[in-house]
């Protein structure tokens, strides 16, 4: 058997074999901890006389009745798949099974709430795993109408795709615990990566919308009994209300589904998932103390972006995972849009290019980068393309594709899409067509320059000046690497900034198509040679720029003193490109960020400088630099944060980052005077999340230690609190300590996605390296059975979160060689994970010789 895997090829026959009807799917969870039941009823017709497979992940499979036959279990299943011999031009079958709970984030997740012991459930999903509750033809083209029959506790709310029915009790459990069944209405055809179940004593709060075609649509935002007193359901609401004001009006549809639930959820994986008018949501945007306006930003971008799934992903669903960057992409572009243009955080564009350009420069600069259209030939290699370049690059392309063929031809091309495609799967080429239609651009060579190739082009301006200091000349060169070497066309422009009474603001914008490895610009001869010329201003192209040399400087000089805030991060985003690049030194860069982020006025761009600048600390720094410039940069922190408004957004993220790098004896005493109340810093309010930061800070320090952290979790035993707590334990600078998080990770390996990821993130936090060296040769002798043995997302946590990057010397690059050497054809995702590992060592290495 081909186990969980399952081929792009094995799909396509089992697409041309069968068309599925219905699914009534029939579960009870009330037969205790570790199963529940799952009774699937599958109606689809075949070709007559036909053989496939439905998936299935079980725990025991009763019975398996295909029209009217009873068929052996153990002969037709095999735990992943049960195999379906002698098809009818019409089928019924039934498969009766239990299914086992999971803790990893996958499936149907179980999680018991420290607080008061309530059990809570939800699914996910996507890529491959509706098949851990259900029966199913786990395949995006399959679409069929499921309907779910639910018994469960009688305290506790069940939710799904449709609206929730009147539950009805029924007999009691064994246990003598009141039970009720909930029996959901059928939903439209969906593809059932989108089906959702979430049930337990979750609360509520209710309200409603208006759709564009006069329909009343019920909202609901819920979360755990011990979070309600956090959650800001009237945010949440609002977000709400203006993306379907937004999106119904550009997209021309009305929203497609009877109502729209938002949960948020713990031990969640992900940020969000789009699950088909039951979005569940990462429970730590549930905010129990004070955060980052980039957190509030961030929150309102996942709404926004989920709600976009709803049209496109739901209402119209890719064909196969190939076209995922578009289904992803999509949703990154409009939530971005919506969020400008009808709600408050209107300055999105400059978030977009800090976090989401970053991290597609990132991506795609790494050895294992793709076309963003990539081939998926299994779920495998879908697994491994949640990344920066379906989401970050794909969304940056697609505003590029907006410049070029006009915003109101995209959004006339997206609305005729909706309209022919509503209810069916596509292919990127459909939505091309209409594109092409409603622009008049031909988009075929558009489409294999940037869709089918990979990598980032750099652009860089070149220009001559007259003795009067007018341009005679400019011109854009564009450049690509040795391994990437596609030159692609660019809708740009080029902003010319003068200072004036102390402030750079722009003169003139010139926009314009740049193709080729050089485009001259006559427009701009004549204009006075300004103080900075920045090529891509407002951000439409997706390419790497460089400054020129007066430019640059002054740049260093006066970066803070941007008028607007889009053009300064891009400015940041040039510096951090060199720095990584080893074109510059990462000292300067480190110099730079802390002479300048106390003006920055953008909450997301101060919280992307502070992580740089943390990854400049550990990686690129020189060596023999490291410690001293760590303690320097944690001083200047300390001071920014005393001397900047009390209390502001600017304030909390120095202090944070603080926390995250003190290293001396001094700083470690600031520290601990603020958590045991001895000190305070005006403006700064001790909460219970920054309570456990600052103690982390003290145990990663030596400061404090077991007994420290057992005392914090008994004041606070929450879900947030363990989490917390499990990454203290795992921050332990002994070696024994050290062993022991070894042990509970990679050893038994019986941790919950949530306490898991924690427990690394911990283990990693050193103040010595010397306490990794004894685990980076048992990392390379256990990552071959992890990638077996667990569920991807705890396998991905381990691979990558485990790497022993922090021993930043050439031996780490030679293991990881003969590591990659040594690995069977068939490790695709392996192989993948393990290049992205070392080519951060790599880079990191001709970082710090640039920096010694």
């Amino acid at each position: 058997m081909p186990g969980l895997n399952l081929t792009r090829s094995e799909a396509a026959q089992r697409a041309e074999i069968l068309t599925v009807e219905s699914y009534d799917v029939t579960l009870d969870l009330t037969k205790g901890p570790t199963v529940f039941g799952s009774t699937t009823v599958v109606r689809f017709s075949a070709q007559p006389g036909a053989s496939t497979f439905i998936d299935a992940i079980t725990e025991t499979v009763h019975s398996i009745t295909l029209n009217g036959t009873e068929l052996d279990p153990d002969e037709l299943s095999d735990g992943v798949r049960i195999q379906l011999p002698g098809l009818a031009a019409d089928n019924e079958l039934t498969v009766v099974a239990d299914a086992p709970y999971m803790n990893t984030g996958e499936g149907l997740h179980r999680f018991v709430d420290p607080v008061d012991g309530e059990v809570y459930l939800y699914t996910q999903f996507e890529v491959p795993d509706s098949r851990r509750m259900f029966a199913v033809f786990e395949q995006p083209d399959l679409k069929a109408s499921f309907t779910f029959t639910v018994t469960a506790p009688s305290h506790w709310d069940v939710v799904s795709n449709s609206p929730t029915p009147t539950p009805e009790p029924v007999e009691a459990g064994p246990d003598g615990s009141a039970r009720s069944v909930w029996r959901f209405a059928a939903t439209p055809r969906l593809s059932s990566y989108v089906t959702a179940l979430i049930a337990g004593p979750y609360q509520s709060v209710r309200s409603e919308v208006s759709s564009a075609d006069g329909r009343v649509i019920p909202l609901g935002v819920f979360a755990r009994k011990s979070l309600m007193q956090y959650l800001d359901a009237d945010n949440i609401f609002e977000l709400t209300r203006q993306g379907f004001e937004f999106f119904e009006a550009q997209f021309g549809c009305p929203y497609p589904f009877e109502k729209y639930d938002q949960l948020f959820v713990p031990e969640f994986n992900a940020g969000a998932m789009e699950n088909a008018g039951a979005v569940t949501i990462l429970e730590g945007y549930v905010f129990r103390g004070k955060v980052t306006g980039a957190q509030v930003e961030r929150r309102a971008i996942t709404v926004l972006h989920e709600l976009a799934h709803m049209w496109f992903g739901d209402l119209v669903t890719m064909r196969w995972w190939n076209d995922l960057w578009l289904n992803e992409s999509f949703a990154e572009y409009m939530s971005h849009l919506a969020a400008v243009e009808n709600t408050a955080f209107d300055s999105a564009w400059t978030t977009f290019a800090s976090v989401e350009k970053s991290w597609a420069y990132r991506q795609d600069q790494l050895p294992t980068t793709h076309p963003i259209f990539a081939e998926i030939n299994s779920l495998q290699d879908v697994e491994v393309n949640f990344d920066g370049i379906t989401y970050a690059k794909g969304a940056s392309v697609l505003r590029q594709l907006v410049a070029w063929v006009g915003p109101e031809e995209f959004m006339a091309g997206v609305r005729s899409y909706f309209s022919k495609h509503a209810w069916s799967n596509t292919e990127l080429s459909d939505l091309m067509v209409e594109l092409e239609a409603a622009s008049g651009r031909d988009l075929d060579q558009w489409g294999k320059l940037w869709l089918e190739t990979a990598g980032v082009n750099t652009l860089a301006p070149e220009l001559a000046v007259d003795a009067d200091g007018a341009i005679k000349d400019f011109a854009i060169i564009q450049t690509a690497v040795e391994e990437q070497p596609t030159l692609r066309p660019h809708r740009l422009a080029v902003g010319f900034y003068d200072l004036k009474d102390g402030k750079l603001e722009r003169v003139h914008r010139e926009e314009l198509d740049v193709d080729g490895p050089r485009t001259q610009v006559p427009a701009l001869a004549g204009y006075p040679r300004p103080d900075l010329i920045l090529l891509n201003d407002d951000d439409l192209a997706y390419a790497k720029v460089r400054l020129d040399p007066q430019s640059l400087a002054t740049a260093k000089a006066h970066l803070k003193d941007f008028a607007a805030s889009l053009p300064r991060t891009l400015v940041w985003g040039s510096a951090w490109d060199a720095a990584r690049d080893g074109e510059t030194p990462a000292r300067g860069y480190a110099d730079l960020i802390l002479a300048n982020i106390a003006h920055e006025s953008d909450s997301s761009v101060i919280l992307v400088q502070l992580r740089q600048l943390a990854t400049t600390l550990t990686y690129y720094v020189a060596a023999e630099h490291k410690q001293e410039t760590a303690i320097a940069a944690a001083d200047k922190l300390w001071e920014l944060a005393s001397t900047v408004e009390p209390g502001s957004d600017a304030q909390l993220q120095f202090i944070k980052s603080y926390a995250q790098i003190s290293r001396s004896e001094a700083q470690l005493d600031r520290i601990q005077s603020l958590l045991d109340g001895a000190s305070t810093l005006e403006g700064l309010t001790i909460d219970q999340d920054m309570r456990w930061e600052l103690l982390t800070a003290l145990v990663v320090g030596g400061r404090q230690g077991q007994e420290r952290i057992d005392e914090e979790l008994e004041r606070d035993n929450t879900s947030n609190g363990q989490n917390a707590a499990a990454q203290a334990k795992a921050a332990i600078p002994t070696a024994e300590a050290k062993e022991a998080a070894w042990e509970a990770i990679v050893v038994k390996g019986e941790l919950s996605n949530a306490l898991q990821a924690s427990a690394v993130a911990g283990f990693m936090r050193l103040p010595d390296t010397a306490l990794l060296e004894p685990f980076a040769e048992r990392y390379f002798e256990a990552v071959p059975r992890i990638v077996e043995e667990r569920t991807h997302a705890l396998a991905q946590q381990i691979v990558v979160g485990l790497y022993p990057a922090q021993l930043t010397t050439q031996a780490t690059v030679d293991r990881t060689d003969a590591f990659l050497a040594a690995l069977p054809e068939d490790s695709a995702a392996l192989r993948r994970m393990m290049l992205e590992n070392r080519d951060a060592v790599a880079r990191a290495l001709r970082a710090r010789a640039a920096d010694a």
